[in-house]
Parts: C-alpha cells; sequence; structure tokens
C-alpha cells in the first residue's frame, strides 16, 4: 500500500489563526485538490490527521467539524478523488492526550486503521508539531510553506535542516513523482 498522510489547515486549506469554525471558511488552497486526485490516480491511499483543537474550544462541535469533512469530500469529488480517512484530534492543548500533534497517537491510530509500517510514509505538514509526529513514527516529514510553513521555517530552520521543504501541495505531490 502506497500511503501518504495530509494535515488539513494549512496543507489542502487556507489556514485561520482563528479557526476554520464552519463549511464557509473552508477555502481550499489553488492546486491542492487537483494534487490529492493526481495521489490518488497514482495510487496513493490518501489521508488526513488534523488537531481541531477548536472543539475543545467550544468555537465548533463536532456535527460542525463532521459538515466541514464532508464539504472537503464533495469538492474532492469534482476531482474524482476523496480521501480515504480523517483522523482527527479534538483535545486542546493542556488535554494531554496521545493524539494531539506533536505526539504521534492519531498517525499511530493510522498505521494501525490501515496495519501499514509509517516508516518513510510521506507525511505532509505546514508546522513544526507535523514534523515531530512524523518524526516520532519513522514516516518522511515534509514541509509545505502554505499556512503557517514559512513562519514555521523561519522560525525553526536548525530543527528542519533535514526536511523536505516545498512551496504548496502540488510541488511536494510533482516532487513525490505524482
Amino acid at each position: 500500500m502506497k500511503l501518504i498522510i495530509l494535515d488539513r489547515d494549512g496543507v489542502i486549506n487556507e489556514d485561520s489563526d482563528d479557526y476554520i469554525k464552519s463549511p464557509d471558511e473552508f477555502i481550499p488552497i489553488a492546486g491542492s485538490l487537483a494534487a490529492i486526485a493526481r495521489l490518488k490516480q497514482a495510487g496513493f491511499t490518501v489521508v488526513v490527521a488534523t488537531n481541531q483543537s477548536g472543539v475543545a474550544r467550544r468555537l465548533f462541535d463536532i456535527g460542525t467539524l463532521n459538515t466541514i469533512h464532508e464539504k472537503l469530500q464533495r469538492e474532492l469529488a469534482r476531482f474524482g478523488a476523496g480521501l480515504d480517512g480523517i483522523f482527527f484530534c479534538p483535545h486542546g492543548p493542556e488535554d494531554g492526550c496521545e493524539c494531539r500533534k506533536p505526539k504521534a497517537g492519531l498517525l499511530r491510530e493510522i498505521a494501525t486503521r490501515f496495519q501499514v509500517d509509517l516508516d518513510c510514509v510521506p507525511s505532509i505538514g505546514d508546522s513544526l508539531r507535523d514534523i515531530e509526529a512524523s518524526r516520532e513514527v519513522g514516516a518522511m516529514p515534509i514541509l509545505v510553506k502554505t499556512g503557517k510553513g514559512q513562519r514555521t521555517l523561519d522560525k525553526h530552520v536548525t530543527e528542519l535542516r533535514d526536511v523536505a521543504v516545498y512551496d504548496d501541495l502540488a510541488q511536494a505531490v510533482d516532487a513525490l513523482g505524482n
């Protein structure tokens, strides 16, 4: 199985420091949906692993989160694609859960669900916590400059020196040969 793990906000859709709280605020980054479609056409199993602390902060509920993800799947269907799974952490930073990145609980859940070893599986994110979670399970971390990516790169140059960096998801997918 060819698996790839994507963060959501800042990788697939525009990010906001105020959180993506409704389907109307979910705006795909140019080229990201077509890039996912290319991955699917190349035979990849494509999953999302995303922190969604807005649930714990009571900015939106699980029903709204599901509606946002339904919109994402509808948008992808226009490209003849869809995600094979969306894994999310609804907890806040103080909750001490194992699923909130930079901890790797979400990624371990993906490995269990799909019965795969995550060694060298591409894992694309826009924050240091995405990179750290990927490293913890032996996945291949990739940083995109969209979302908080450029800010992350500027702030953590040393920690990211061995991480592939691309302008956006489309460019990262091109680099993977798809």
